[in-house]
């Protein structure tokens, strides 16, 4: 299992929050409406914005073990 971790501290988003994100949200294909959707629910990547990257990769590697399956 993979480690929990902050990756958004101005709004105190963890790795496991965006995960969690996800899987509450119907079939994506496209990163960055998913992303979107991710900083809709989790208001990631809304302060400073420093995040950004961050939450893009950890939205790309779950996209990408999901489709392993």
């Amino acid at each position: 299992m993979k480690e929990n971790y902050t990756i958004c501290h101005c709004k105190q988003v963890t790795y496991f929050d965006i995960v969690d994100a996800l899987h509450d949200l119907p079939r994506f294909e496209d990163v960055l409406a998913v992303f979107e959707d991710v900083k809709a629910v989790t208001h990631c990547s809304t302060g400073c914005g420093g995040c950004h990257d961050q939450v893009l990769d950890v939205i790309s590697e779950v996209l990408m073990s999901h489709d392993r399956h």
